[in-house]
């Protein structure tokens, strides 16, 4: 869905990084910047157990991301889907994963004790660029 001449803002030579937008119990939407991964056609987003996204984003939850060209801000993608499957098995390895392609180090530095991380995978249901 993701047209070929956007698809360099997917891959791990570009970090780009993406605005996600959930919503909250109340309706209201609530956005954070998330590192992520393109993996055949679906996005995946990593965080850990108990934060706001992780609480809005379960299976069925449907979910926007605008994704931002680092070297030319209107030239963006913007993903709406549905989140389709999170697992916590692998989630640190998907963390650190991540890390090394959006800050070059081999291990996720910002783990906290105790800390579960969820890979969420979203499906796109449609997909609109610009620039």
């Amino acid at each position: 869905m993701i047209p070929e001449k956007y698809l360099d803002l997917f891959g791990n030579d570009k970090k780009a990084y993406a605005s996600l937008a959930t919503v909250m119990p109340d309706g209201s939407p609530q956005v954070t910047l998330v590192w992520f991964e393109h993996d055949h056609g679906k996005i995946l987003v990593n965080s850990a157990k108990g934060r706001v996204k992780t609480r809005n984003m379960s299976v069925g939850s449907k979910v926007a991301l605008l994704v931002v060209d680092p070297e030319n801000p209107y030239r963006t993608v913007q993903v709406r889907g549905t989140v389709t499957h999170s697992t916590e098995e692998g989630g640190d390895a998907h963390a650190d994963k991540l890390t090394k392609k959006y800050l070059g180090l081999d291990s996720y530095p910002y783990r906290q004790p105790g800390e579960v991380r969820v890979i969420f995978t979203i499906e796109p249901t449609s997909v609109a660029v610009m620039g």
